[in-house]
């Protein structure tokens, strides 16, 4: 059974003009909504997600509500299962980290797939901030090949009508995307890649140990973490914290301090970390770890993990600036990676954002994550980032000869 959607408009529309988007639908209680035809909806403060809920199962569409809609947990995964596709992590990103005039935006096209969207006036992007790890359409596990090609081909037809689109933090090799994107080609759409961040982690096989670990690091770092730890042993105290309650608040606050005696730049949401250690602290996924300065007892190193799909994912690590000398963080590091191997069993370490120097030393690995632009030629501003994007290819591989050159002369 289909029921029709009450009429809205998107952004471009203008009074007059009949709306570019056809009125979108209902079947069988799954969403398959248009996703730019919402008028604007009332701040919700910076406390409250700021949702734009498209539509909802016979009804029109209504005012920012706590959190992503209920029809998006068909395509959310278990916190425990993949965190970062659920949906503890993308109402606590539409609650802490969406600056004013944001919204999200999730879109289902066909029961098949959620694009978790973020609309800002006339543009759309992915719902990603500078915390996002990977980002992906998130597709019911039934879902085929040719659904998902379908699925990708009507939502580049909503696209191309208009601005380019950007989609940040996304593994190119997540499942289905290949798809997803012919799809998007299918309709037009030009599809263009770039790097975003690297991302360094190690996979290990089931049972390994921390002295398993440990050997197979360099010797510089064996000799390191050894002697770190001593010191840590004798001058701070390890509390690690993992459940909702008075202790975890203490550790939140730890983690606080902590960051302002470091060397991180301005927090762009602080409230963000907070809040994602409390909602991943009930769903028992999150890992905090807190060294304690054994004689004054202030917090001197914090970091906090997330354990999900038997992997362990490092969120945020600080220490205290004025204690540089001793490492904490290095102690720190290895108490958590010790207790991530040896009682959580995880079998993959993940680092995280960033080339940071310090991360090839405790994993191998590293694997690009990508930004891609999805822009029609036929649209004004879609062509001229077309045309950007070629132009930075050529320039890119004239520097590439250039340097092939040189170096071919020396």
């Amino acid at each position: 059974m289909r029921i029709a959607a009450p009429p809205t408009r998107h952004p471009f529309d203008r009074p007059g003009r009949p709306p570019i988007l056809p009125a979108s639908s209902v079947s069988e209680g799954l969403i398959d909504v248009d996703p730019f035809t919402l008028p604007p909806q009332p701040d919700a403060g910076p406390s409250r997600p700021r949702t734009a809920v498209l539509a909802t199962p016979g009804e029109t569409p209504v005012p920012a509500q706590p959190g992503l809609p209920a029809w998006c947990d068909l395509y959310f995964r278990a916190p425990g299962e993949d965190f970062f596709a659920s949906r503890t992590w993308y109402d606590t990103v539409a609650a802490q980290a969406l600056a004013p005039g944001q919204e999200a935006a999730p879109l289902v096209v066909g029961g098949v797939v959620l694009w978790p969207l973020l609309r800002e006036a006339d543009r759309i992007r992915s719902l990603t901030t500078p915390y996002t790890l990977s980002w992906r359409p998130l597709a019911v596990p039934a879902a085929t090949e040719p659904a998902l090609r379908a699925a990708g081909q009507r939502v580049g037809e909503a696209l191309r009508a208009f601005p380019p689109t950007s989609l940040d933090a996304v593994d190119p090799e997540a499942a289905g995307l290949s798809f997803l994107l012919d799809g998007l080609r299918d309709a037009g759409l030009a599809v263009m890649e770039h790097a975003h961040f690297g991302n360094w982690h190690e996979a290990f096989p089931s049972g390994l140990r921390w002295a398993d670990y440990l050997a197979s690091r360099s010797p510089a770092l064996r000799t390191t973490i050894r002697r770190k730890l001593a010191r840590a042993g004798r001058e701070t105290r390890f509390e690690l914290l993992t459940r909702p309650g008075h202790a975890l608040e203490a550790g939140i606050a730890a983690y606080v301090a902590v960051r302002a005696r470091s060397w991180k730049p301005h927090e762009p949401f602080p409230h963000f970390d907070p809040a994602l250690m409390r909602a991943a602290a009930a769903d028992g996924v999150l890992r905090l770890g807190v060294l304690w300065d054994a004689g004054t007892g202030d917090p001197v190193a914090v970091q906090y993990w997330i354990v999900s799909g038997r992997r362990g994912f490092l969120l945020k690590l600080c220490h205290d600036e004025a204690r540089r000398d001793a490492s904490p963080g290095t102690a720190l590091t290895a108490l958590m990676v010790r207790g991530l191997l040896d009682d959580d069993g995880v079998r993959e370490l993940d680092f995280g954002r960033g080339d940071d120097p310090y991360k090839a030393l405790w994993v191998s690995q590293r694997r690009q994550r990508i930004g891609l632009v999805l822009a029609s030629p036929r649209n004004p501003l879609g062509l001229m980032a077309v045309a950007r994007h070629v132009a930075g290819r050529v320039r890119r591989r004239g520097l590439d000869t250039l340097k092939a050159r040189r170096g071919a002369g020396r």
